[in-house]
């Protein structure tokens, strides 16, 4: 089965948004492993609110289109509301950065921005250190290449989000993919 990898950041409540979002995404897929949350400042936007980002890595039987489908039913179920300000405020962004070797398709993959955003190359390689670029490149070392990237830490919200999690799985009786 494919391994997808999802991005997911808010900067509208983040803690309750992801918290909140991840329980209902946990009902579409598989929530593997999860990654170490980060606040980050919003990209580009210094004014902005600081963003509450991670990586997760799935297990699903849906394709990459359905998948996606799914993601954005999450977002509107979240209040997540586009506008032409592709980088307004946001209460969830779920995003497919990595579904195992495809390459390109109706959305590029993998996301082209792991190699410019730490908030993606960094919880993508703390879970899967050996994929690499269609060009080589470890995505271990495109992290490395963000050590200087003010990037913080959430050990306590991260614990919960996986607490949450593997509650979640209980109580439906799932505890394994």
């Amino acid at each position: 089965m494919p391994i997808p990898y999802i991005s997911f950041g808010s900067n509208i409540v983040p803690e309750a948004s992801i918290r909140r979002g991840m329980a209902l995404l946990a009902r579409t897929v598989y929530v593997r492993a999860l990654s170490t949350l980060y606040r980050t400042q919003a990209f580009g936007r210094p004014d902005d609110p600081p963003f509450v980002n991670g990586v997760i890595e799935v297990d699903t039987a849906l394709s990459p289109g359905k998948l996606k489908q799914a993601l954005l039913e999450v977002e509107t179920a979240m209040g997540r509301r586009r506008s032409s300000d592709k980088y307004a405020p946001r209460v969830l962004d779920l995003d497919i950065i990595w579904y195992d070797d495809i390459i390109d398709m109706a959305f590029v993959l993998p996301d082209p921005e792991i190699r410019h955003r730490s908030f993606l190359a960094v919880p993508l390689a703390e879970l899967a250190p050996a994929l690499a670029l269609p060009d080589g490149t470890a995505i271990r070392d495109v992290a490395a290449g963000f050590g200087d990237t003010p990037m913080m830490p959430l050990p306590a919200l991260t614990n919960l989000l996986r607490k949450d999690l593997e509650d979640e799985y209980q109580t439906r009786g799932r505890t394994d993919p």
